[in-house]
Formats: structure tokens, sequence, C-alpha cells
């Protein structure tokens, strides 16, 4: 089991260690059988961010949802597959919009071979993620198709911005939501219906996979800030440069503190400048908006734990709950 989220696993109870590691084992290999193409290109393009590594957070919800039910059951790993396959296609687009030029703490799909290959191997891994769908039936297609629209709503949201009478705070929270919890929340569905649980343990997952996608993606922008090498797998301060607000900056942006003003001006201004990039991050880091975003971050775990009530205790809702102690604890 990929352990790279920081998990503790001596705290976890050994058999349910060895299911898991042996059913990431199994979405492992279907996910590299998975983005075989019959163009060995396609193959070695698609290859580019498997390869590269990754948390592998979304199969660990699909398989640990599915622990409330038959864990085991013909459909798991496919959906976990799905799942991630999906999230690798939308980050080989992410980076074609964002221009970045590294991922995964390797050479970006877009730097590497252009925005053309990168576009199209994202629509690939789509195509193959769709494929694998088919056979897990049309509710399984239709929450796919659902999730796939909020994913697309959100980026369309970032990339437009708020309006004028929307507040940037509701709005950033909104495109979370549907960039990154969405998904999230489909890989508890998937885990919990697909194992055969019972349909109100469906809607206590999917409700806990919706919290803690959003923990999950606040704990990623407070790292993107804090991290002092490349633990995110993108150069820090990477939001900053790209003029993308996230958590952190809306409340300075919000502060009417005067020494808060060089800080807001510069968040204001294009930060591609490598010296005012420098000078922003160094500020952003000491700013008291970096308490106030983990705050924040807590209270969206803490609302994930508080839907976990109402399930079966035992080593799977224990380990559920110990994710949302993780996702906080990661971000220093």
């Amino acid at each position: 089991m990929s352990n790279s989220l920081g998990l503790d696993l001596d705290r976890v109870a050994p058999d349910l260690v060895e299911d898991l590691r042996a059913g990431m084992d199994a979405v492992e290999a279907a996910l590299r059988d998975a983005v075989k193409g019959d163009y060995p290109f396609v193959t070695e393009t698609s290859r580019h961010l498997v390869d590269a590594g990754g948390k592998r957070f979304r199969p660990l919800v699909v398989l640990l949802a599915a622990q409330f039910g038959d864990p085991h059951a013909a459909g798991i790993v496919p959906s976990a597959v799905v799942c991630e396959l999906t999230h690798l296609g939308t980050l080989y687009h992410d980076d074609v919009m964002d221009e970045a030029s590294m991922r995964r703490g390797a050479e970006s799909a877009n730097s590497r071979w252009g925005n053309t290959v990168a576009i199209l191997t994202g629509d690939f891994l789509f195509a193959r993620a769709s494929d694998l769908l088919a056979d897990l039936g049309p509710e399984c297609v239709r929450i796919q198709a659902r999730c796939f629209e909020r994913l697309c709503t959100g980026q369309i949201r970032e990339t437009v911005g708020p309006g004028e009478n929307d507040d940037p705070m509701q709005h950033y929270l909104s495109v979370v939501a549907d960039k990154t919890a969405s998904l999230i929340a489909t890989c508890a569905r998937f885990g919990s219906l697909l194992a055969g649980a019972p349909e109100h343990i469906v809607d206590e997952l999917t409700r806990f996979g919706e919290r803690i996608g959003v923990a999950f993606q606040l704990s990623d922008d407070l790292l993107d800030i804090t991290s002092e090498s490349e633990e995110s797998g993108k150069t820090p301060g990477t939001d900053l440069r790209e003029g993308v607000p996230t958590l952190p900056m809306l409340h300075v942006l919000a502060s009417d503190d005067p020494a808060d003003a060089r800080l807001q001006e510069l968040l204001r201004s294009d930060l591609t400048d490598d010296a005012l990039h420098a000078e922003a991050l160094t500020l952003l880091r000491a700013n008291p908006a970096m308490d106030r975003a983990r705050q924040d971050l807590q209270r969206w775990a803490d609302d994930a734990r508080a839907t976990l009530a109402p399930l079966p205790p035992g080593p799977a809702r224990e380990l559920l709950e110990y994710l949302c102690d993780v996702v906080v604890s990661r971000t220093g």
C-alpha cells in the first residue's frame, strides 16, 4: 500500500493493512494495464504520470469505503482505477492550462511533448476510464458523468473567477468542492455501492468523501506555500506564481490590517518575476493568514470526521478517522 500520505501503519489493524495493500497492488497493476495503447507513443505519454507515482489517495478511499460491504466484490478494483484515471486525465489538462513545467517532481507532459499531446493523452485516459466504467453498469456511468460535469464546472468557475457580486472565499470553496471533492466523494460512493453496503452507509460515506476532499485540497494549497522542497510534486509557491488565489491568500486580501498592505500589493501583481515571487512567498509564510487557513482546514476535517459517526465501529472507520488527522498534520 502506498504510504506517501505519511500514514503510521502501526496504528492500523494488521488484517486491514494486509487487505488494503493487496487491493492497492491490484489497482496499480490494473492501472498500468489500462494505460497501454495500441500505439507505443500513446502508452509512453499515458504512463508518464503513472510512473511518476503519487499518493493514490482516491483508490485508497474506494478500497476503504468497500470495507463496509464486501471489499472483494468484482467492481471494487476497476472502479478505483476509473477514479485514478479520471484524476490523472485532469492533471494532464491542468498542466496545459497552468503552463506547468513540473508535475510530481518530473517534467510535465506538456513541457516534454507539447500541449496538443498532453491534452490528447488526458482524453485517452478519460476514454480508458469510460471503457472500464461501462462494465460497472448504468448507475455507475451516471454517477461518473455527474462527477465529470462538476469537474468541468469547477475548472470553468476557477478560470472565469468570481463575479462582481460573488464572495471570493465562497467562490474558492465552490471551486474546490467541484474540482477536487466531487471525485473523492465519487470514490467513496463507488467503493461502498459496489461492495453492496446499505444505502444509508453509501450516503454517509459519500458525504465524508465530499468533506475530506475539500480538506485534502486545502492541505495541498497550504503545502504549496509551506514546503521547502518539492514535497507537493510541484515547485513551492506555484499557485502564487500562476496567480491562483488560495485560502491563505484570500484571507490576506480580505484583511484590513495596514501591516498586510505590501503583501496585498504583491498578491494583486504579476508574480512571475523571481524576486517579487520570493518576497511574496516569504511574507505569506509568516502571515497570520496561514494560521487562519489551518483553522479552516481543521473545521473541514472535523466535519468529515462527524459524518463517520453513524458508521459501524471497527478498523475501517478508525482508519477513515485517522485520515482526517493526517490531512491536517501533513501541512505542519
